[in-house]
């Protein structure tokens, strides 16, 4: 089996560049490659690369994913987001390969408490999401044979994320605010990678597979639930901080605006992905102790 990976360098495609090593011949891009095109704002280069390349299966872990900055600038967001994914989806449906995507929780409008279904009707709130789901939609109209899994509060060991900024925070001040007003599940890129791969081998043995499936760890949380584990964990394995889990307070989401709104309620319902992949979606709280272990 070959694999064409795209945005090797961020969080999601590091981890992919382990768990989809064994599976075969692994060809990684970037952005900035040069022997073949990574660039997402070059579209006749990326349909090339593809039929160059000729891969079983196409793995796009590219993204604009800045969603703030998205509102400055929609038209390279659409591009990154949605017209690119678009023509991998074209090329790769020309020579038989599956392709895999990465959307989010971000394409609901974030109402209610219930965990949102595949089924469900999106209505994404920002150009982020507005992006995102033009994404899928040009992938399910281009490629039908693929798989698009929906996920949130990504998170790696690796770069910045959420946790280093509370721990850096709670080494500088008595105390924090933090929103609790937003619910989802904070979701590591490993583990993201472990079940792309998996699923990868499953979709080969059997296509009927193919399709839209939600992704996240089990459980959920708030920022501000995450932020008081981060600090716990943390005070459990010794790190000196000025503010305890206790000093973390609430506030709600008005007490910090953004440019782009966030919807409230990220669950996202797994049941379809775990009974179709025979899987069980470990507690979120498992995979963030994991990454501070190795930070700390």
């Amino acid at each position: 089996m070959k694999i064409l990976l795209f945005g090797k360098g961020g969080q999601v495609g590091w981890e992919l560049q382990r768990s989809l090593a064994p599976l075969g011949e692994l060809v990684a891009l970037d952005f900035d490659s040069t022997h073949l095109c990574g660039n997402f704002t070059d579209l006749e280069g990326l349909a090339a690369t593809v039929a160059k390349v000729r891969p079983d299966v196409l793995v796009n872990a590219a993204a604009h994913t800045a969603v703030d900055k998205a509102e400055s600038e929609p038209e390279l967001a659409g591009t990154l987001n949605a017209q690119a994914p678009g023509v991998l989806a074209e090329a790769a449906h020309k020579i038989g390969a599956l392709m895999v995507h990465y959307s989010t929780d971000y394409v609901f409008d974030g109402s209610g408490r219930r965990r949102w279904k595949e089924s469900d009707a999106p209505a994404p709130l920002n150009v982020y999401g507005r992006t995102k789901l033009e994404g899928e939609r040009l992938i399910a109209d281009h490629c039908p044979e693929h798989l698009i899994f929906r996920t949130s509060w990504v998170y790696a060991a690796r770069g910045g994320n959420f946790a280093r900024t509370m721990l850096r925070l709670a080494g500088e001040r008595e105390q924090l605010t933090v929103i609790d007003d937003q619910i989802g599940a904070p979701t590591g890129a490993e583990l993201l990678a472990d079940v792309t791969a998996h699923a990868i081998r499953a979709v080969r043995r059997n296509r009927e597979l193919a399709g839209l499936y939600h992704l996240t760890a089990g459980g959920e949380t708030s920022w501000h639930g995450y932020a008081r584990f981060v600090i716990e964990h943390a005070a459990r394995c010794g790190v000196a901080l000025k503010a305890g889990a206790d000093a973390v307070k609430p506030v709600p989401t008005s007490a910090f605006p953004t440019p782009a709104e966030r919807p409230r309620n990220s669950r996202l319902d797994t049941s379809r992905l775990e009974a179709a992949f025979d899987l069980r979606l470990p507690p979120w709280q498992q995979g963030v102790a994991r990454m501070l272990t190795e930070i700390l």
